[in-house]
């Protein structure tokens, strides 16, 4: 299996204390990134069990837990021919240890789905059920040095493909060729759900398109998420061909302005709602407040976007940087009518400063 399998014992271990303190008997845990994060390794229909005391117990497709074993440290591994047996096995596991108050992270995540929870309810009438996504992001939000060195990692592969994209990016190239070209060289270096977005107009995150392409004086804004170990760095960058206009300059240089602001007001204790407000009165006073899109920050890990989510969920913007986070900087675009204007890198916080990952 991929890492020292202590680490992933450890996380299970706080996991339930987290678990006993909340009265919670046991947890479901469906979420890809989550069962990732316990087990040490993805896996197709992940279905992880962790009692609040005792060992926890994986349920996988008849054939496949031996190959599981091999991938993961836990051992207690159980076959199911049928969707039936998996949920069968799941009423049984929550009434033989005489469970009354069940967790489900109530994520948006593959695997986590609405209809599991009704089917749950449904055949667990008497069981209370617990949404339990705060208690492992907790966790997962501060990472350990094994993460760090996966996130540097992918950090080194997420260069390269940004490397490819200023060698690709000429006119008249579709967005789907850009994007096949990066994704290639990043999976050819590791990464083996890379994520990548490209933009030839005004949109940010965009998924590409066979028909759209790169225009004799335009912007091309590019997105990179790569994994290694199913750890993630992310990063961004602006793209510019021929001659746009002054506007598209002006908003370079305001952006890159407002990204050096933030590596310096980013650290240890400062809350992010407070690093916020500098960064909109920045833009406000460049004549950018209108283009700017709120949140410059987000969490990066087994998912490419997670706690502090500043960007979508606004109650985590009071969320007080801690040591060993790992932040992106600036996650949102300036959206101006050439086009999304980004620059943005993933940082491991420290306690004297910002360390580069990308």
């Amino acid at each position: 299996m991929r890492g020292d399998e202590g680490i992933f014992k450890k996380r299970v271990e706080r996991f339930q204390e987290l678990l006993r303190e909340n009265e919670i008997d046991g947890a479901v845990i469906r979420t890809l990134s989550s069962f990732i994060y316990f087990t040490g390794t993805k896996w197709l229909r992940p279905s992880l069990f962790i009692p609040a005391d005792g060992e926890p117990l994986v349920f996988v497709v008849k054939g496949e837990a031996e190959l599981f074993r091999e991938r993961s440290w836990i051992e207690n591994v159980v076959e199911y021919q049928r969707v039936e047996d998996l949920m069968a096995g799941v009423v049984s596991w929550v009434h033989r240890n005489g469970m009354e108050r069940v967790g489900l992270e109530f994520g948006v995540e593959r695997d986590a789905y609405l209809i599991f929870l009704k089917i749950f309810e449904r055949l667990n009438p008497t069981v209370e059920i617990v949404d339990v996504l705060d208690l492992t992001m907790s966790l997962r939000m501060i990472k350990d040095e094994w993460e760090l060195e996966n996130i540097r990692k992918a950090g080194k592969i997420a260069r390269k493909g940004m490397k490819v994209a200023g060698e690709v990016i000429k006119t008249g190239v579709s967005e789907l060729e850009i994007v096949a070209e990066i994704t290639r060289e990043l999976m050819l270096s590791g990464s083996e759900e890379p994520k990548v977005y490209v933009s030839t107009t005004p949109r940010a995150h965009a998924e590409p398109f066979r028909d759209l392409k790169v225009p004799e004086n335009g912007v091309v804004t590019v997105v990179i998420g790569t994994d290694w170990n199913h750890y993630y760095a992310n990063t961004a960058r602006t793209f510019i061909v021929g001659e746009p206009g002054e506007r598209v300059k002006k908003a370079m240089e305001v952006k890159m302005e407002a990204y050096k602001l933030a590596l310096e007001e980013t650290r240890v204790g400062a809350p992010i709602n407070a690093v916020e407000k500098k960064i909109a009165s920045l833009f406000k006073e460049r004549g950018f407040g209108d283009a700017y899109i709120a949140g410059y920050t987000h969490g990066v890990g087994l998912l490419v976007e997670e706690p502090p989510i500043a960007t979508i969920v606004v109650p985590q913007r009071a969320t007080r940087v801690q040591e060993n986070m790992v932040l992106t900087i600036i996650h949102p675009p300036l959206m101006i009518p050439e086009g999304a204007i980004k620059h943005e890198d993933t940082y491991i916080v420290k306690k004297d400063g910002l360390e580069k990952v990308t």
